[in-house]
């Protein structure tokens, strides 16, 4: 920002002016009358206007003037000769010329008043030239948000108004977008070079307050600089820029980068509300088609294919119940390292992203959605081999999601392969009672539905009244000591029964002594009045036990 020098110099009241200097390249952006001393009464850039009193007949007193004023950066320094001066000296001259510092003298007969009105009239057109301008590069840059272009043309607009290279990165520093910029920086940010960049301190020529927000990074010789893009104090990404000179870096390009990094901001709302959009829309589908014995008919599939789902493929269900257990790295058991938020959209979008991800490496379609604290996937798999694939595709999420969230623990319910099409709500409802069962074991277990029946065939049992009342005799006395002595008769008894009786496999497996199980064991038959050596009792025993599991999972 400012006018040059040769266009001051056009101004009528400066007729009469006689350049002593080369008329080098300088802007300016004021103009004051300051005589000495000098101190700090002279701005970078100004038009300097003396009259060179105080220095008259005194060439090194009018030497240390001109010092002083080329140290204070002017760009002009112009002396009324007549009265104090008649002369520039040479050696004036030639001290300027070093500096390039452009000196002129002014016949005594010019008012100062003129000079100062007429440049200052100067200085004012070019700076509303100059808002005219940003303003319409601010207007073209929300322009390029609001008529649905995306961030290539922001960096496009930057460059072309700045001659700049410029980047845009999401907020996981990401490049989004580039004009010009330096390959190697996109490769180090994109995390494809080792190296990583110094943050460093910079000072800034320019009197911008937008340089408060900049930060610095150097590798050996090559510094980028960036700009954090906000919206509603979120981090959202950044604006990188190399100047390959510092002094492309003036008022108006920070105007310029002030007015992207607005763009860029209404940009990524809009990504955000439009995917915040897609996922409820694609959530609120999913879940129908899951929850509601809906018809599958040529509606239906069209709109299904809008969200990019095709329902023409075979699918099974899995239903991931999620839990958090506390670690060394996350001891709360329910927060979610590694991304600034805790809260259950992060960690579902985690989850999403590598179902997404394992799908893509086994080459199989899947559609996901969240459900209260459980995760709804439909897998295309063929029927012969479905468990395999289904098995294949959990490892692949678990392994990496157990690097991404520590503590994550999800255990799964998995739907048998129908032979038909379009039977997703009845595929849900498999993979959901297989979860249910399979939640009676270890956390994290897979469930197929195919392996439940003798568990199915229980739970229907369990719902006859009569039974319930056996099962209610049988166990009472063995769950009110377990309750109130925190005892764990009843899964001792399970484990004995897994090892079909055998006292030492079962001690071993529950790492207890011997004689400490065989009081165990005295105890679940003095409670129950039942024998563990008579087969009847003991399969009474199995039965009522395994009975109270299930109504205590449905619970």
């Amino acid at each position: 920002m400012g006018v040059a020098v040769g266009d001051i110099l056009k101004l009528p009241v400066l007729e009469q002016a006689t350049l002593q200097t080369e008329l080098y390249e300088r802007k300016v952006e004021w103009i004051s009358v300051i005589e000495t001393p000098v101190e700090n009464f002279v701005r970078n850039n100004e038009f300097v206007l003396s009259t060179g009193v105080g220095c008259a007949n005194d060439v090194h007193a009018l030497e240390e003037y001109v010092q002083d004023v080329i140290r204070s950066d002017a760009s002009v320094l112009a002396f009324a000769t007549g009265r104090y001066i008649y002369k520039i000296p040479d050696r004036i001259v030639k001290l300027a010329e070093k500096h390039e510092l452009v000196v002129m003298e002014i016949p005594w007969e010019v008012r100062f008043g003129d000079i100062l009105q007429d440049v200052l009239r100067l200085i004012g057109e070019e700076k509303q030239t100059e808002q005219r301008r940003t303003e319409e590069i601010r207007q073209e840059l929300i322009n390029c948000v609001l008529n649905g272009k995306g961030l290539q043309d922001i960096t496009a607009v930057i460059y072309k108004n700045t001659g700049i290279p410029t980047a845009i990165s999401d907020h996981n520093k990401q490049i989004r977008a580039n004009q010009h910029f330096d390959r190697y920086w996109i490769d180090v940010l994109n995390g494809n070079e080792q190296e990583a960049g110094t943050l460093i301190e910079m000072e800034w020529q320019v009197d911008h307050p937008l340089c408060h927000y900049i930060e610095t990074y150097q590798i050996g010789e090559h510094v980028c600089h960036q700009l954090t893009i906000l919206s509603n104090y979120k981090k959202q990404g950044y604006v990188l820029f190399k100047p390959e000179d510092p002094d492309e870096l003036n008022p108006t390009t920070f105007h310029i980068l002030e007015h992207a990094l607005t763009a860029c901001a209404l940009y990524f709302v809009k990504e955000n509300a439009i995917e915040m959009t897609e996922i409820r829309l694609k959530d609120n589908f999913l879940l129908d088609l899951a929850k509601r014995d809906v018809v599958i008919d040529r509606s239906l599939l069209s709109k299904a294919q809008l969200l990019g789902y095709d329902l023409e493929k075979p699918y099974i269900c899995l239903v991931g119940h999620i839990q958090f257990f506390p670690t060394l790295d996350n001891p709360i058991g329910n927060a979610v390292p590694h991304v600034q938020s805790s809260s259950i959209n992060s960690r579902n979008y985690y989850i999403q992203k590598e179902v997404t991800h394992a799908g893509d490496a086994i080459k199989r379609q899947t559609m996901t959605t969240f459900d209260e604290g459980e995760v709804i996937v439909f897998l295309e798999t063929d029927r012969p081999e479905y468990e395999e694939t289904a098995n294949q595709f959990l490892d692949l999420i678990e392994r990496r999601l157990h690097e991404l969230l520590k503590g994550i623990t999800i255990s799964w319910g998995i739907s048998c392969h129908k032979g038909g099409y379009q039977v997703f709500h009845k595929s849900y409802e498999e993979a959901a009672t297989a979860l249910k069962i399979g939640k009676q074991h270890e956390e994290g277990e897979r469930t197929f539905f195919s392996d439940t029946r003798m568990n199915r065939l229980l739970m229907a049992l369990s719902h006859e009244k009569e039974i319930g009342e056996i099962v209610q005799d049988t166990l009472e006395k063995l769950i009110d000591y377990d309750q109130k002595r925190q005892t764990e008769l009843i899964h001792t008894f399970m484990v004995y029964n897994k090892y079909n009786s055998n006292v030492s496999q079962t001690a071993r497996a529950m790492n207890l002594h011997r004689q400490s199980l065989l009081h165990r064991l005295r105890n679940i038959e003095h409670l129950t009045g039942l024998s563990l050596l008579d087969a009847d009792d003991l399969f009474l025993l199995e039965l009522s036990v395994r009975l109270w599991l299930l109504k205590k999972v449905e619970r």
